[in-house]
């Protein structure tokens, strides 16, 4: 079906998906703000099993809505890329923190630089009358800088705010994306599938607001830094697989080494060979080190076919072309 002329911006589809739990105090200023600043834009609320107001505030503001019965941010991610068409998506999350009004400049980004994703790097803004006063927590702020460093060392590139949840993508994107991860930790795999099929992507500063009073945070510091910890460690052995199995069949290679140095000399000086035990360790290290590093070997091979399959995804979607 052909879209009206006034449902689209620079002659794409503009989808604003937002994920929500619970956030009957926040939903309707977020889908006003995002309506305001994108009128050609079609707004999607994702309800993953609220239990206040939330899905009725939704349709009192016109917003389409999608029901999620399996909980956590990582499944409605995975419901909003399947069930969701459009050109250009803007994720956002439904709490009232990120900037509505830099969505244009996010999505003309997208399109005049051609580019795949776009992130909101959050930049603390000023707090406003009825705000909490608290935008970023330190131990938020830490952590997302000890997690983004991670990956960086990693997979590589710049991403200074790994775990923001304002992005926005091209099609291609969107329809590439595998989405494994159950919760929070879904930001962690969003960077790593743009770095692993070296897609072009960039970050825009953006201000970062403060809940509303009576209006609480779902991300606990310690339980999602731990399980990201936990999918950056998943994605490492998925995604590099020879160089996981290969250091670690080096380092159970090395240890082989340094056991079986002191009976090696011992046997030059007394031609006996009294440590059995520590021989047959040695032994069985050596044996297992060779393992890990045939078995990266495998899952390499394995893994560079998966990304054909990602990278045949990709390209079956027509790229964003610029235009005015």
């Amino acid at each position: 079906m052909t879209e009206s002329p006034s449902r689209l911006y620079r002659n794409q589809r503009i989808a604003v998906i937002l994920p929500c739990h619970n956030e009957e105090l926040t939903v309707r200023p977020v889908v006003e703000g995002f309506r305001q600043a994108l009128p050609e834009a079609e707004i999607y609320i994702f309800n993953n099993l609220s239990t206040d107001r939330t899905a009725e505030i939704a349709l009192e503001v016109g917003a389409h809505l999608r029901n999620v019965n399996l909980k956590g941010k990582g499944n409605v991610v995975r419901r909003m890329f399947a069930d969701v068409d459009a050109d250009i998506y803007v994720m956002a999350d439904g709490d009232a923190t990120y900037h509505a009004p830099s969505a244009r400049k996010l999505i003309d980004m997208l399109i005049d630089q051609q580019l795949d994703m776009v992130v909101g790097a959050r930049v603390e803004a000023e707090p406003e009358a009825g705000d909490t006063g608290i935008t970023y927590r330190p131990g938020h702020r830490w952590g997302n800088k000890l997690l983004t460093g991670t990956v960086q060392q990693i997979f590589g590139g710049s991403f200074r705010d790994m775990l923001s949840g304002y992005r926005v993508f091209s099609r291609r994107y969107v329809k590439s994306f595998p989405a494994h991860s159950q919760g929070f930790e879904i930001e962690t795999e969003l960077n790593v599938h743009a770095l692993e099929l070296r897609m072009p992507c960039t970050e825009v500063d953006t201000p970062y607001g403060a809940r509303p009073e009576g209006s609480a945070s779902k991300l606990s510091t310690y339980r999602d830094g731990w399980r990201i910890l936990k999918t950056i460690g998943r994605l490492v052995v998925s995604e590099k697989p020879l160089q996981f199995f290969g250091w670690l069949g080096a380092a159970l290679a090395l240890i082989s080494i340094a056991l079986v140095a002191p009976i090696v000399l011992e046997y030059q000086q007394t031609g006996l060979v009294r440590r059995f035990p520590t021989l047959g360790l040695v032994s069985a290290l050596m044996v297992c080190g060779g393992v890990s590093f045939v078995t990266g070997l495998i899952l390499q091979a394995i893994t560079l076919t998966r990304r054909e399959i990602k990278q045949f995804a990709y390209l079956a979607s027509v790229a964003n072309t610029p235009s005015k």
